[in-house]
């Protein structure tokens, strides 16, 4: 963790790196940029069209105006990428360690072990059967054995029997991870291979690791200020919108980003030995926030920059893929999210007393018999850095936000905050302690038109490689970039999209950490298909 030694003499440190976009992916390139690439920091521009980096690892908010995460994602020992990275970010609580240090640890002390993963009719399910035929085991064994080109661009429901997507497995899988049926079933498929080890304690959920707060305070935080400490530039509130190149031989070289600050456009030019890294898309773009008296807007019309900066670049060559593939499906690629944040402990006593699990053990609590297919988690609190010790926060999504409630009969997207915590509190049977409760909670919706888009359908060439053949100085990163055999939705796919465009950019003799494969562990696969026989 000490700080790295600059040698003015190396010439590699006189380059200039620019990021475009402030999320994970950027945030890791730049600190593997300083780490391994021995970047002078103050050479390396962070563009953020925001005034906030972190991307879609975001938390913010307070007691009084209540606290919003649009999203959260879980970590598992197999994200080795990520580990790598917050092996060498020292803990802001306590800079001695890393924070790799203080997610073990905060593992260690608090496991996660599910009571209540299943609910139906206010009763809590027996999962400790997946519920499979005959039928879904040999199709999922299928699926695993044939060819991603096999696939093509197949839906999961083109795959599987419709009874498939009625067992405990389906409805505890895809709302761990955000699948629909009509998702891609190369994406499922690489899943079903990525997360192999987590089949025997899907019911439980043992496998996930948890930060001890929301994944901006614990994770994009210290990256960040790690990052300034160091001298890295962070340009907010900067439009990128578009890239000029020019051509040498087969290779095109970016030359020039033009970009709108303060309503002024500006263009900057780029060095021949300098290189720009683009976070491409964004799966939280155009989210709309709503309160307890309205319902957030749904928009489609692309108003925050990534996609409309991708498919500018697009055009320009074929290698720089197809944005079209995943902006332009709002139908099958949105959910809502809400946060919650309630005065007082009344609502996480009445769900500790339901589940059995105290806030931090229990992971998902899903309602299958949902029409908004919901969900919700307790995390263990305080959530926030700086929460009040009377003040609690829970999260919770929808993965079918079209349909009508089953006790409000409107649209989840249609409701207010009041509503969605009325139909939530119906399902747990909660009735007696309803007033109460919506007194004391503030509960903020969340519209997420683009939040799966990466699982939609897709063929080859329709994400770009992180560095495209014809590119000489310019990768991309982040969720739509092809990582052969990774999984999107991720925080370790945008790192190790981080790490591969480093290493390639630079030409290190290092190359990202190879993928953790638990599929070619025997007693794995063993374990597994004792689960699928249950």
């Amino acid at each position: 963790m000490n700080d790295l030694y600059i040698n003015a003499n190396n010439p590699i440190q006189h380059r200039k790196v620019y990021l475009i976009g402030g999320g994970i992916a950027s945030l890791a390139s730049a600190a593997y940029f300083i780490k391994d690439g021995q970047i002078n920091p103050a050479n390396i521009t962070i563009y953020e069209e925001l005034n906030i980096a972190g991307g879609s690892l975001d938390g913010s908010g307070s007691p009084e105006d209540g606290y919003v995460m649009r999203g959260g994602r879980m970590l598992n020992f197999s994200y080795l990428c990520t580990y790598d990275l917050f092996s060498f970010i020292p803990s802001l609580a306590d800079p001695g360690i890393t924070v790799l240090d203080e997610i073990k640890a905060f593992n260690q002390n608090l496991k996660t072990h599910s009571l209540a993963r299943l609910v139906e009719g206010g009763q809590i399910l027996d999962v400790s059967s997946m519920g499979f035929s005959n039928k879904d085991r040999l199709d999922l064994i299928e699926i695993m054995a044939v060819s991603e080109s096999h696939l093509g661009t197949r839906r999961i429901n083109e795959w599987f029997e419709p009874e498939f997507f009625k067992t405990n497995f389906w409805f505890m899988w895809d709302t761990m991870f955000a699948f629909q049926p009509w998702h891609s079933a190369v994406e499922f498929k690489r899943y079903l291979h990525r997360f192999i080890h987590e089949f025997k304690r899907i019911n439980t959920l043992a496998g996930v690791d948890r930060t001890p707060y929301n994944q901006f305070d614990s994770l994009a935080k210290p990256l960040i200020e790690w990052l300034k400490q160091r001298g890295v530039q962070f340009e907010m509130g900067v439009r990128v919108t578009d890239l000029d190149f020019s051509l040498t031989g087969e290779k095109k070289t970016v030359e020039q980003i033009q970009l709108v600050k303060d309503g002024q456009k500006k263009s900057i030019n780029i060095r021949v030995n300098d290189m720009v890294l683009v976070t491409i898309g964004s799966m939280t773009a155009d989210s709309s926030l709503g309160s307890m008296h309205s319902a957030p807007l749904l928009i489609s019309d692309k108003r925050d920059g990534c996609w409309q900066l991708w498919e500018t670049i697009a055009k320009k060559s074929e290698q720089f893929g197809h944005p079209a593939v995943f902006d332009n499906r709002v139908d099958e690629s949105k959910w809502e999210s809400f946060t919650v944040t309630c005065q007082g402990t009344k609502f996480f006593a009445l769900m500790e007393e339901f589940s059995g699990n105290k806030a931090g053990t229990g992971g998902l609590v899903t309602f299958k018999d949902s029409n908004w297919l919901m969900s919700i988690v307790l995390a263990f609190q305080p959530h926030f850095i700086g929460q009040p010790d009377n003040v609690t926060v829970f999260w919770g999504y929808g993965l079918y936000p079209d349909k009508a409630g089953n006790f409000v009969k409107k649209k989840m997207s249609d409701c207010t905050g009041t509503e969605i915590l009325t139909e939530l509190f119906t399902h747990l049977e909660f009735d007696e302690f309803i007033d109460e409760l919506l007194k004391a909670s503030n509960c903020i919706p969340c519209m997420l038109p683009y939040i799966t888009s990466q699982f939609l359908t897709r063929a080859p060439g329709d994400r770009p490689q992180v560095i495209p053949e014809i590119s000489e100085n310019l990768a991309f990163i982040g969720q739509f970039a092809e990582v052969p055999d990774d999984v999107v939705f991720t925080v370790e796919y945008s790192v190790r999209t981080a790490q591969t465009a480093v290493y390639g950019l630079l030409e290190l003799d290092k190359k990202p950490i190879p993928l953790y494969k638990g599929d070619h562990h025997i007693d794995v696969l063993f374990d597994a298909l004792k689960t699928t026989l249950t």
